[in-house]
């Protein structure tokens, strides 16, 4: 296994890895919205947080070779269920044609008072 780590993404906020490769697959660990710059959410809004979340997610995977189109499945996790139809309309956006298996999740309460996180498994060559 190789631990993957973006100085484009922000560090992780844990005692965790920010992706693991392990052969041709890649575990993406959760993405908030963070300003990988500052450490501090990207904006108080869940639109601002999805595409920031989406974008530290992309720098992740560039990391490791892959793209977005490699992504083949991710859990969505949410702070309140009446934000999913804006996050999934920036969630489909970025992700265009390609349609990962997902899975949506509302939970009590994200890292850092988060609206939206989202991680990823991705498959390479």
């Amino acid at each position: 296994m190789k631990v993957i780590e973006s100085p484009e993404a922000p560090e992780a906020i844990g005692p965790y890895s920010q992706a693991i490769r392990a052969h041709r697959m890649v575990f993406c660990s959760g993405q908030l919205g963070l300003n990988p710059e500052t450490g501090q959410l990207a904006g108080p809004d869940v639109a601002t947080q999805t595409r920031q979340a989406l974008s530290n997610l992309e720098a992740v995977l560039k990391k490791s070779g892959l793209t977005l189109e490699h992504v083949a499945k991710t859990t969505v996790y949410v702070a309140d269920m009446n934000d999913f139809p804006e996050i999934n309309a920036i969630y489909a956006e970025a992700f265009g044609a390609h349609k990962p298996a997902r899975a949506t999740i509302q939970v009590a309460r994200l890292p850092l008072d988060g609206l939206v996180e989202i991680d990823a498994i991705a498959v390479g060559c």
